[in-house]
């Protein structure tokens, strides 16, 4: 069977892929994001972002091994990979780190993907605004 040629523009982004484009891959990169004001914990996670002036978000993934063995620690970061891919398409052009804690090795993929979508609700919003709304 012969590949069709895809229909899709070579600019159109495609929230199917995680390609390199869409990783923070660099340790200045993550350091640039551990001095970020923008900050927001949920139960498993903490997430950091920032703006980075490019075309789309980015993502980076810290799971230190205090959250568990390294089959733990793989599993929590593609739950998370797999989150944002899913979600990165709304997202404003922003650097995410999304940091592992200890509640997430017991997390299911349903209840990773629900804490991401509430801390990936506050990127893009103002801290006082965020205040605002959760009095």
């Amino acid at each position: 069977m012969a590949l069709q040629p895809s229909n899709r523009c070579a600019g159109e982004r495609d929230a199917g892929v995680f390609p390199k484009s869409v990783r923070l891959r660099k340790r200045f990169e993550f350091l640039r994001l551990s001095n970020s004001p923008h900050k927001f914990a949920t139960r498993g996670f903490l997430v950091v972002w920032l703006e980075n002036g490019g075309s789309q978000a980015r993502l980076g993934i810290t799971v230190s091994k205090k959250v568990g063995c390294s089959v733990i620690r793989n599993r929590v970061k593609r739950y998370v990979r797999e989150s944002f891919r899913q979600m990165r398409l709304p997202l404003p052009c922003v650097d995410i780190n999304v940091v592992g804690r200890r509640d997430a090795a017991a997390m299911d993929f349903s209840t990773v993907q629900r804490e991401l979508e509430k801390a990936f609700r506050h990127i893009g919003t103002s801290p006082c605004s965020s205040a605002l709304r959760s009095s």
